[in-house]
């Protein structure tokens, strides 16, 4: 690697960063490759990416945290002069509007969404929970059913109360919280990084269910003052009921539940590793999907759980066949994409700004594109940069605007036409790593950055395409 010093001389970056690629039709999986020309002519435009995944909905006081979108696969090239044109952004967070639900308020500054999913829900209890009251209270008549839907959305705060248990500890021990959403079973509390020692993790997932059995205490002690035959008392009761049972769902030692994220913090507290405490929690979950599937449409035909047994295959059997089968695939589900963002953020310290940072040179405003491109290949580099007469950084030459510029016209059009201007959040320091790395590139969305050492001096250019290829390597590989 060669070093220059000196302001305004940039030392190139890592040779070893990859090779550069054109544009495929979205259809065609890129592949990264090793081969590498001689002496490239000039930056190839980045690939398109999808919009982050949305995570998957979760069990009633599930608590999952939110990783750094994975950047997309890119196609395969060789000619860089002849690459396809279009200009991407880095990994994005999703908008507002793409997150789904009605925004419903922001308590210590997280928002709170109701999924559409959840008016089912509420539909669901209302007609059950509706004829239990209109068995209980007949004198109410159709008003049995508007209590009803009182209790569905008490429930849903009972639930919100859960998270909001979560959030506040994420807040406390600095862990970023995206966003509560009320669903079809319960909540889900998107934090976005993962908690620095098992000991708080442990926390981090018991303060949910602890306040579910709180309020389940506050209902039981409030029931006692009230008459149990009244609408008050049917209403505690129920409320009783329902915030026990989310408590001990979730204290079940299976990821994606809280239980299973208690689990995971007793592994990796014992281990010493954070991936084997997930493995071992996600297959416990995985087992737990399977007893749930079996045990609980059993337990509810042989009234081990409250309701007459029955011999015959009726609605009620079949309704809780079809329930059984929902939280087994959640759990499942759940428990495999723990897995995957565990295997995901195994893999993040691998992506290394000193590592896919290009080698790049100097150029002023006026010099001819064939001239920046000629010295260029003459150094080995694989970036332009745009500087003052003293040297110091204006601009970076943009790669889809190279290609879009026929090479016969190369030797009249100046480089400080193709350049984007370089702005604060565009400088990328060398030392950036893993999420850090990528939450800088999402604050600032841009196809290249002005890498910088920190004492300033320029270190050479990083393209999202780069961290894009070496992301979907490093995710190729085994854990």
């Amino acid at each position: 690697m060669d070093v220059s010093g000196g302001r305004g001389q940039p030392r190139p970056g890592n040779d070893e960063s990859p090779d550069r690629t054109g544009t495929r039709p979205p259809a065609e999986p890129g592949h990264p490759t090793d081969e590498r020309p001689a002496a490239p002519e000039e930056p190839r435009p980045p690939a398109t990416e999808p919009d982050p995944p949305v995570p998957d909905a979760g069990p009633d006081g599930e608590e999952r945290e939110k990783p750094p979108p994975p950047p997309a696969q890119t196609g395969t090239g060789r000619h860089l002069a002849h690459s396809g044109t279009g200009r991407t952004p880095p990994p994005q967070r999703p908008q507002e509007k793409q997150r789904g639900g009605l925004l419903m308020g922001r308590p210590f500054g997280v928002p709170v969404y109701v999924a559409p999913s959840w008016f089912l829900v509420a539909i669901l209890i209302t007609w059950v929970f509706g004829g239990q009251i209109d068995r209980v209270l007949p004198e109410l008549g159709a008003v049995s059913y508007l209590v009803s839907l009182f209790f569905a959305v008490a429930f849903y705060a009972s639930v919100l109360v859960h998270e909001l248990a979560h959030t506040i500890a994420a807040l406390r021990f600095k862990l970023p919280v995206r966003r509560i959403q009320l669903q079809f079973f319960g909540g889900v509390s998107e934090i976005e990084k993962e908690a620095e020692t098992p000991g708080r993790e442990f926390v981090l997932a018991f303060v949910g269910p602890l306040l579910s059995l709180v309020l389940s205490g506050l209902f039981y002690l409030a029931l006692l003052a009230v008459d149990p035959s009244s609408v008050p008392g049917v209403l505690l009761a129920g409320l009783m009921i329902s915030n026990l049972i989310v408590a001990v769902f979730n204290l079940l030692p299976g990821l994606p539940l809280d239980g299973g994220r208690m689990l995971r913090a007793v592994v990796w507290a014992i281990s010493g590793k954070p991936m084997t405490g997930t493995i071992a929690a996600a297959w416990v979950g995985r087992a737990l999907a399977v007893a749930v599937l079996i045990g609980l449409p059993l337990l509810t035909q042989s009234g081990v759980l409250g309701s007459d047994a029955v011999d015959n295959v009726g609605m009620d059997t079949v309704m809780d066949a079809l329930l059984a089968a929902i939280l087994a695939a959640i759990i499942w589900t759940g428990a495999g994409n723990s897995l995957r963002m565990a295997r995901l953020r195994e893999h993040l310290p691998e992506l290394r700004a000193r590592n896919l940072t290009r080698r790049a040179v100097p150029v002023e405003t006026e010099t001819p594109l064939s001239e920046a491109l000629r010295r260029a290949n003459a150094a080995g580099a694989r970036a332009l940069v745009v500087v003052d007469p003293d040297g110091v950084p204006l601009s970076l030459v943009r790669e889809a605007a190279i290609v879009g510029v026929p090479e016969h016209r190369r030797p009249w059009v100046p480089v400080g036409g193709l350049a984007q201007d370089i702005t604060d959040g565009m400088h990328v320091s060398a030392e950036l790593a893993g999420e850090d790395l990528l939450d800088a590139l999402r604050a600032t969305p841009a196809t290249e950055y002005l890498v910088v050492e920190d004492t300033g001096e320029i270190y050479g250019v990083l393209s999202a395409a780069d961290v894009e290829r070496a992301f979907v390597k490093a995710m190729a590989r085994p854990s």
